[in-house]
């Protein structure tokens, strides 16, 4: 691994408040803070003319790594993306006025397989990198310095220098633009987890309600005792190694041996399977022309309309033609002898088609009902299916997930890997289209985001030693007579009892239920509106914040997942096109060249 960049270091400070210089306060040292930088860096010399610039980082956490990526956690942790497809740097795929400028990815950087799917504590060790290089890249006079703090409060005039409050300090650090780039945040209690957590204190149960796993207290789960997990996706993997391999459980082979203190999960969800399996091969050949049907007049046509859009009615049609395209240009292209008609007219024929002629037209083209695309099916496998017994799920599911592996690492079904790419290409549009609601990016992640295969692999090891246990599709869970109560459709009649609750995925902060105190007192003060799914709006082609009257404001902007122009990530797949870069170049460039339009006036602190 490359050593420190040494240049520009980023340094700890007090307040600092030279009247002459200009100043910038990035709430948040994750790798959406230090994109960020990198896009200063990359900007500044074409659009910064002050003279010099402070950049105050406010995060009590290290900068680069932040919270989610930090050392202190589990060397057992893995990333869920291959070494090689896991980039902080732009390349010429990034839509974007600023100027590419190409680094290293995970892998190239770190000398692994590329793979290789590494460990968070790597994974936080070149976001740490990355942060460096991007600080020694800034030009001369530009100066960042770290708060190791918590930011509380911000405050300030629309015309006005910004004060961000810092936790335990009683002076503000002052700021000529404020940028909030928070990462994933914890939330309030919803009614039915204050509900849930209220009957566990009464009856001595135990109760972990949505977290980042990582963060968990997980000591009261006992060796032996049943435990019921709601939620199959990446929270859950981490709870499942963390209860396994991390209370001393190995692996020999394809079987587990326990070490006698784990305790047995009970788990199930929504769709009752676990996310798909990352594929397991790489890309030959040529790439599908994406976007096709859902590109940027597309979108530019959808927020035109006067009366707005409905997801379902106007924009899910557009993903499921995208998509198709994606799979039926891979197969008619590598793989024509499962095919039945020349892709020349396959294509036109599709084009041109709704939906209902689209199913025919793939009917007759496509003679293996295996080899056509069934997103329904893909999002949920269990619908209508029944099982006699809890033990003939078990069976069942493993055989799923077995076939599900075989087909991720198998390239003669690299139609889905078109798919991923059409899912890449989808997201990357959508975020355009601001608040679409929940539904789009769960779809999208138990798709495109899903475990690395060896973690399936691990689980169907510890389904077969009696350590896991599939409950099934659209689980419903009560509290009562003392216990918390499983039931699901998928095995009729089967109840499962536990005296212990884990929820396992994120929590779903609103502006309004954030437990930051940030951005709950800018909602407060209406300086913060919020959309009906409770995201911070802002404007998508800067940034800003927009208060509740929808105006945006001239010195504070907000980037990352609590925002509702978010992203698939702070980093991505080389040569995808990267959303998240082109939102941070954008915000660079605008703050950039408001800081130089106000360079030598004064400003009211």
């Amino acid at each position: 691994m490359p050593s420190g960049t040494s240049g520009n270091p980023t340094r700890s400070t007090s307040t600092l408040r030279h009247p002459s210089r200009r100043s910038l306060v990035i709430v948040g040292a994750g790798p959406r803070g230090t994109g960020l930088i990198e896009r200063i860096a990359a900007n500044a010399p074409e659009l910064y003319a002050g003279s010099g610039l402070d950049i105050h980082l406010v995060d009590p956490h290290p900068p680069g790594a932040g919270r989610i990526w930090r050392a202190a956690q589990s060397p057992l942790l893995w990333m869920n993306s291959h070494a090689e497809d896991v980039t902080m740097f732009t390349d010429e795929t990034v839509e974007m006025a600023g100027p590419v400028r190409e680094g290293p990815t995970l892998h190239e950087w770190a000398g692994l397989d590329g793979a290789t799917f590494a460990d968070r504590q790597t994974q936080g060790a070149y976001l740490r990198w990355v942060h460096e290089r991007a600080v020694a890249e800034l030009p001369p006079g530009i100066t960042v310095h770290h708060h190791p703090h918590r930011a509380v409060r911000v405050s300030g005039p629309r015309e006005g220098r910004q004060q961000v409050w810092l936790e335990g300090r009683s002076r503000p650090v002052l700021g000529d633009l404020v940028v909030l780039a928070l990462g994933h945040l914890d939330a309030e209690l919803d009614e039915e987890q204050l509900e849930l957590a209220a009957y566990a204190r009464a009856h001595g149960l135990v109760h972990l309600p949505p977290d980042f796993t990582a963060d968990s207290d997980l000591s009261a789960l006992r060796p032996g005792e049943p435990v019921l997990v709601r939620g199959f996706g990446l929270a859950f993997v981490d709870l499942m190694v963390l209860l396994t391999e991390g209370r001393g459980g190995r692996y020999d082979g394809d079987t587990y041996v326990p070490s006698g203190r784990e305790p047995v999960l009970y788990v199930g969800s929504r769709r009752g399977v676990p996310y798909h399996s990352k594929i397991g091969y790489d890309w030959t050949g040529p790439r599908p022309p994406l976007p096709r049907f859902l590109g940027p007049d597309q979108v530019s046509e959808l927020l035109s309309r006067p009366d707005g859009f409905d997801f379902r009615r106007d924009v899910w049609p557009l993903i499921v033609k995208e998509l198709g395209f994606a799979h039926y240009h891979r197969l008619f292209t590598v793989h024509p002898e499962r095919t039945s008609a020349a892709w020349s007219d396959f294509e036109r024929a599709y084009a041109a088609g709704d939906e209902s002629a689209v199913r025919a037209l793939v009917a007759s083209a496509v003679p293996d009902p295996a080899d056509r695309l069934d997103l329904d099916a893909l999002d949920r496998p269990l619908d209508g299916v029944r099982y006699a017994s809890a033990e003939e799920f078990q069976d069942g599911l493993r055989a799923r997930v077995e076939a599900g592996l075989r087909r991720a690492h198998d390239p003669e079904y690299s139609p889905d890997l078109a798919v991923f790419l059409g899912l890449l290409s989808v997201y990357g549009q959508l975020v355009r289209l601001g608040d679409i609601g929940p539904w789009w990016h769960g779809f999208f992640s138990s798709l495109a985001s899903g475990p690395p295969g060896p973690r399936l692999r691990q689980l169907l090891a510890l389904s077969r030693a009696g350590i896991l246990r599939f409950v099934g599709a659209d689980m419903a869970v009560t509290a009562e007579d003392g216990v918390f109560r499983a039931t699901s459709p998928t095995v009729p009649g089967a109840v499962v009892e536990t005296r212990a609750l884990v929820e396992a995925r994120l929590p779903q902060p609103t502006v309004r239920r954030a437990l930051d105190p940030l951005l709950r007192g800018l909602w407060a003060d209406g300086d913060a509106g919020e959309t009906p799914e409770g995201l911070l709006r802002v404007d998508p082609a800067d940034g800003r914040v927009l208060d509740r009257a929808g105006r945006p404001h001239p010195r504070r902007f907000a980037l990352g997942p609590h925002t509702d122009a978010r992203s698939a990530g702070a980093f991505t797949r080389p040569r995808t096109g990267g959303p998240a870069f082109r939102q941070n170049d954008a915000t660079a460039r605008a703050a950039l060249t408001f800081l130089t339009r106000t360079a030598g006036h004064a400003t009211a602190a």
